[in-house]
């Protein structure tokens, strides 16, 4: 590939880099989270439980700053926490699915919608390219972070 396309590619992958990044700011905003509570919960969401630890480790934040998140999370309702009888230091986080949906839920409406609208126009041999991208870039921003973590 020659190097314009590349920087081409390059400049249109940031662009959309930035615009996620504001979109799901003004998402949270909307629903009275920073943008970085959001996208925690988001990742929070995907578990039926986790512990503070696992947070940890996902992340790269530190143990204090994890806990003020589920702090402020467990506020809004939005997770609970539960001690191990084993070891009352070991938090377990569970995610109130239900609360962050009446949540969020509206918010992501007009938008899921304008998704599906967007990849129906697309091809089976597009929508596996497209996939493979997103897999690929997925992967290889989960290694940088977590060398960067290791640090």
């Amino acid at each position: 590939m020659d190097k314009k396309k590349i920087e081409h590619f390059k400049t249109i992958s940031k662009q959309y880099s930035d615009a996620s990044i504001i979109m799901h700011e003004a998402i949270a905003r909307k629903a009275g989270l920073t943008g970085t509570d959001h996208k925690y919960l988001g990742l929070i969401l995907q578990h039926s439980s986790i512990t503070a630890g696992e947070i940890s480790k996902l992340t790269g934040l530190t143990t204090g700053a994890v806990t003020a998140l589920i702090d402020r999370l467990e506020k809004k309702e939005l997770l609970r926490r539960e001690f191990t009888k084993e070891d009352r230091r070991k938090v377990i986080v569970i995610p109130n699915i239900d609360n962050s949906m009446k949540l969020l839920q509206p918010l992501f409406d007009e938008l899921q919608q304008k998704t599906v609208k967007l990849i129906s126009t697309f091809s089976e041999d597009e929508l596996q390219v497209v996939e493979r991208y997103f897999t690929e870039a997925t992967a290889i921003m989960k290694e940088t972070s977590d060398h960067l973590n290791q640090k």
